[in-house]
């Protein structure tokens, strides 16, 4: 009877630790739990703190010595914790050698954490008039054709880069001669068709697709009579789309020899218009040629030999006619 009156004693002696233990780690937890204007006083009363350390040998102030394991900061709607353990070492690193580098050390410690909190509570800059800025300039047609690489594309670089480990392998390996010679020869010539071939495909797509600056040269290279000469003739067989293209690259070489702008092949149709003034005699009427030769050339819209004939009473408006 005795004895089980023991083990009761013992066992709620030891409940009653556990649950003072649990009650302290909670009170622990409250007190840990501070605001953001909390936290930063608190960083700040460690900064003055740390103006009494120096290297007379004098005992670090008990704010510095009675730091928590972390910080917990609420914000709302949730809260964080800051661990203290880098400044708990640096302030035992000090007193065991108190010298001006480790003070230095804290000081340059407890600044870091307070330029964190400024950069917490700084507001992220607004970016809403870049991205608009941004959409408006890829929804310019020049941008209509722009395109990822599609799924052919990535198995094209897939099976390149697939070769080229192989015979990186195969020629860095040690059991090359293990290997048929017949087999690496073939292989290697597999290889190279392949890469011939691929590098055959993309020449050909290169030389078919059409670009907006038709030379690498300024377009005032060609004369604008050329230019109209070939506009000509590709109505003559009537191909309408590249004749109108030919057309208005004929206005642009125009208004280039004229001295209107810096030839610059890098231009864009929307770039070319705004360079000329809203007082300029020509602004109307390369606005007009523009916009044929946008819905015509990059919106595919249908062209037709009414189409090619307001290209052509806008250049002889423009002066860009032969005589």
């Amino acid at each position: 009877m005795t004895a089980r009156r023991t083990c009761t004693l013992a066992g709620l002696v030891i409940a009653g630790f556990l649950i003072s233990s649990l009650l302290c780690w909670a009170e622990s937890g409250r007190v840990n739990d501070l605001t953001v204007a909390e936290y930063r006083s608190e960083l700040d009363r460690l900064s003055v703190a740390t103006q009494q350390l120096d290297s007379s040998g004098r005992a670090v102030p008990a704010t510095l010595r009675d730091l928590p394991q972390n910080w917990r900061v609420r914000t709302d709607p949730q809260a964080f914790e800051i661990p203290a353990e880098g400044l708990r070492r640096d302030v035992r690193r000090f007193e065991r050698e108190p010298n001006l580098a480790n003070a230095s050390a804290i000081r340059s410690r407890i600044r870091d954490l307070r330029s964190d909190l400024d950069g917490f509570e700084t507001s992220p800059p607004d970016v809403t008039a870049s991205r608009e800025h941004l959409a408006a300039l890829l929804a310019r047609p020049e941008f209509g054709d722009v395109r990822g690489p599609t799924f052919l594309d990535r198995l094209k670089q897939k099976l390149i880069d697939t070769i080229l480990r192989l015979l990186d392998f195969l020629f860095h390996s040690s059991a090359i001669p293990t290997i048929s010679r017949f087999f690496v020869y073939g292989l290697i010539g597999l290889a190279v068709l392949t890469l011939a071939f691929i590098a055959y495909r993309q020449i050909m797509s290169a030389s078919q697709r059409e670009s907006v600056v038709p030379t690498d040269l300024p377009v005032s290279a060609r004369s604008w009579s050329l230019w109209l000469d070939g506009a000509r003739a590709a109505a003559a067989q009537n191909n309408w789309r590249e004749a109108i293209h030919l057309a208005y690259w004929a206005g642009i070489s125009y208004l280039e020899q004229q001295g209107m702008w810096r030839p610059d092949r890098a231009r864009t149709p929307r770039e070319y218009l705004r360079l000329l003034s809203d007082t300029s005699e020509h602004r109307e009427t390369l606005s007009a040629l523009t916009r044929v030769f946008e819905l015509t050339w990059y919106a595919k819209q249908k062209a037709d030999a009414g189409t090619f004939s307001q290209m052509m009473q806008a250049l002889e408006r423009l002066g860009c006619h032969s005589s």
